[in-house]
């Protein structure tokens, strides 16, 4: 394998060398490059071999350098090569769900380890092969983030439709015993991996911890684009609480082992079950955020303390802002919060209902513009629109159904105001109006 040189750094040591764009980085210390991880990990030293092949042959180098640091080549992606893509089938798989007409990208199944250790990833280890795992634990590749679903073989074989979903669950004690930190992701089916294959599982993963150091619990989506698919039937209130009782029963059992929880169910479990969200302290670290585990907690706790500092505020505000549907009643409550204690910023929320995606889908992260224009046309009284950021690509400029803010704000006559993800840094937002006034004290 070699990695090809698309930009040189001037007057970095790759220029003095002589190394040209298109030339291929072939090996350093006779260790093969393959990407931008090996690229990084072997030339971070003050002196090494180098080997590659330029416009009149294959070249080699004995490097010295002065200190450790960056070496001067840059590549066309930030890998080097191109994103490895999933290979399995999943009955669960909520890509297969999307509706046509979204933004390309989006359709795109990766499963790269890689990027799971420099974007938080998860991957199911199904298009792995030893040397790769040899690679992780050599250059300390930590954390990887795994969907491990059921660690029964045989079941996750049929879940990822894959015949090496079993054989690479080995791959779980190896990155463990070789000292990499795991994080774990269960996507749950109902009657499929829940029950007692849930509590084999919790059981399995129990044992490599503390190297295990978080595993969350999510519902599988169900969309209305599921033809051809895996029959999924949606949690109720009694198999979500089912589902609650497995992972805090676990959850307990690490508590007692590590005196840390580790094992968390998904906030939706708790709305679906009808059950309070857990208090702060039932989340520690808030390591599964991006599972949304105590997602809604922290949001609400972070809201709630913004409002508790001096805030002096003249004038008055009027905003309207969306939410989804999961959401819906504590973002209500919380700006009734905010209005009893500043009777003069008048927050409206329009909880939107996803009939984008239809099914069970009710996060505000996959509320499209299309939704909010259908819902909202003609309802909105303030001038002013509040989206959460995470309705918006990472560039905070467009939603998923590849609609920009300036289009909605021309669609609906408003002005767009892009509200932060974090609960406290909302509450700043809302409150910030450019003068000033005391609040009402309770």
């Amino acid at each position: 394998m070699a990695i090809k040189i698309d930009r040189i750094d001037a007057g970095s040591e790759a220029e003095a060398l002589g190394l040209q764009p298109g030339d291929e980085l072939l090996s350093v210390d006779e260790n093969e490059l393959n990407d931008t991880l090996d690229y990084d990990f072997y030339t971070d030293s003050s002196s090494f071999h180098l080997k590659a092949k330029v416009a009149d042959g294959i070249r080699e180098w004995d490097v010295r350098r002065a200190e450790r640091g960056p070496f001067g080549c840059d590549f066309s992606t930030y890998l080097g090569d191109q994103k490895h893509s999933c290979s399995n089938h999943c009955m669960f798989c909520f890509i297969d769900q999307l509706p046509p007409g979204m933004r390309e990208s989006l359709y795109f199944k990766d499963d790269d380890e890689r990027l799971s250790f420099l974007f938080g990833n998860y991957i199911t280890m199904t298009n792995m092969q030893d040397h790769e795992i040899d690679r992780i634990i050599k250059m300390h590749i930590s954390p990887i983030n795994i969907s491990v679903h059921t660690t029964n073989p045989q079941l996750r074989v049929r879940m990822l439709a894959n015949k090496r979903g079993g054989e690479v669950l080995k791959y779980l004690p190896r990155l463990v015993e070789g000292g990499i930190a795991v994080n774990c992701q269960l996507v749950l089916c109902r009657g499929i991996n829940d029950g007692e294959e849930l509590r084999r599982t919790l059981g399995d993963l129990l044992e490599l911890t503390p190297m295990v150091q978080s595993i969350a619990a999510v519902p599988c989506g169900v969309t209305d684009y599921r033809q051809n698919l895996f029959k999924q039937t949606p949690y109720d209130a009694e198999t979500s609480a089912a589902v609650i009782d497995i992972m805090e029963e676990f959850g307990d059992e690490c508590k007692r082992r590590h005196g840390k929880r580790i094992i968390y169910p998904s906030d939706e479990w708790y709305l679906k079950a009808r059950r309070p969200i857990p208090s702060a302290e039932f989340y520690e670290d808030f390591d599964q955020l991006e599972n949304g585990v105590g997602m809604m907690r922290l949001f609400e706790d972070e809201f709630r303390a913004e409002l508790d500092r001096p805030h002096r505020i003249y004038g008055t505000k009027q905003i309207d802002v969306v939410t989804g549907t999961m959401a819906g009643p504590l973002i209500t409550e919380l700006m009734d919060e905010l209005h009893r204690q500043y009777p003069m910023i008048d927050v409206k929320v329009h909880v939107v209902k996803n009939n984008f995606f239809g099914g069970n889908v009710g996060v505000a992260g996959l509320v499209t513009a299309t939704d909010i224009i259908a819902q909202c046309e003609g309802k909105l009284k303030s001038g002013t629109l509040g989206i959460p950021a995470v309705m918006l690509r990472e560039e905070k400029d467009t939603f998923l159904d590849d609609m920009t803010i300036a289009q909605l704000g021309e669609r609906l006559g408003v002005k767009v105001e892009v509200l932060p993800v974090g609960g406290g840094d909302e509450a700043k937002a809302l409150l910030r109006t450019g003068l000033h006034i005391s609040r009402r004290r309770a």
